[in-house]
């Protein structure tokens, strides 16, 4: 079994024709998925997928590129009280992303703040976006660390060494993307060579990021199955043992789900 640890399911490019995707997904062997919230006004959407299907589960969270928007909406207790549902297994999408700075910076770094502390109060993975910002990123996990654990992982890693690095240090998992498959991905390569297998997750980031040979398509849960076949490749193992060892990687960390779901 695979699983998607992130998607974004209530994207108009898969919430319409949703069954047929989850459909798909099951045939190419992914058993969960989890789909991420972005906007607190769309999280009723998200967790109403969580909640039609035994197999997804769904964080709440803001993204970095919502944070002004949604910036006055987003306080610890407002993170938590939502959390507190049994379909919602994370916090985030959160984080820093300095590429397109839709957001200002200092609005970003707050609301990443507040996002740790809901991840520290709930026990709850925090899952991280960072693009453009492995230095501020890596600073705001370390400094947040020291004031109290929380658990987590890099999503979509495509950073530079340190980022994984760094946050392998404080526990965190690192989630491999399509992007890996990219023809001019060679760096991201080489950190997956030097990753443990035991910190790895898989993930589509879907609709967005299809891998080779889906390039150009819209993405779906299904084709992280060429993202894990890529990963099992580079670390010349097969792609069952990957398929368990992300899996159970996936369970461990999101553990306020039953493996049974």
């Amino acid at each position: 079994m695979l699983v998607d640890s992130h998607c974004h399911l209530n994207f108009e490019q898969l919430s319409s024709q949703l069954d047929d995707v989850v459909r798909r997904a099951e045939l190419a062997g992914v058993g969960h998925m989890l789909t991420i919230g972005t906007k607190l006004r769309e999280f009723e959407a998200v967790r109403s997928i969580a909640e039609t299907y035994s197999n997804i589960h769904c964080s709440v969270g803001i993204h970095p590129h919502e944070a002004e928007v949604e910036g006055a909406d987003v306080t610890v207790e407002k993170l938590v009280s939502l959390a507190d549902h049994p379909r919602v297994v994370g916090i985030g999408e959160t984080g820093l992303d300095y590429f397109y700075e839709h957001a200002p910076r200092d609005v970003q770094k707050r609301s990443f703040r507040i996002h740790i502390e809901a991840a520290r109060k709930t026990g709850l993975p925090l899952i991280v976006h960072t693009r453009n910002a492995d230095q501020d990123t890596i600073d705001i996990l370390t400094e947040e660390y020291k004031k109290g654990p929380f658990k987590g992982l890099i999503h979509c890693f495509s950073s530079g060494w340190e980022v994984a690095e760094k946050s392998m240090e404080i526990g965190f998992s690192i989630s491999i993307s399509g992007i890996v498959t990219f023809k001019a991905a060679d760096e991201l390569r080489d950190h997956v060579r030097r990753i443990p297998l035991d910190r790895l997750l898989v993930e589509t980031d879907s609709p967005y990021l299809a891998p080779v040979p889906n390039r150009g398509k819209t993405n779906e849960p299904s084709f992280v199955a060429h993202t894990a076949a890529r990963v099992a490749d580079l670390k010349d193992v097969s792609a069952d043992e990957v398929a368990e060892v992300t899996t159970r990687n996936f369970f461990t960390l999101f553990d306020k789900i039953r493996r049974e779901d």
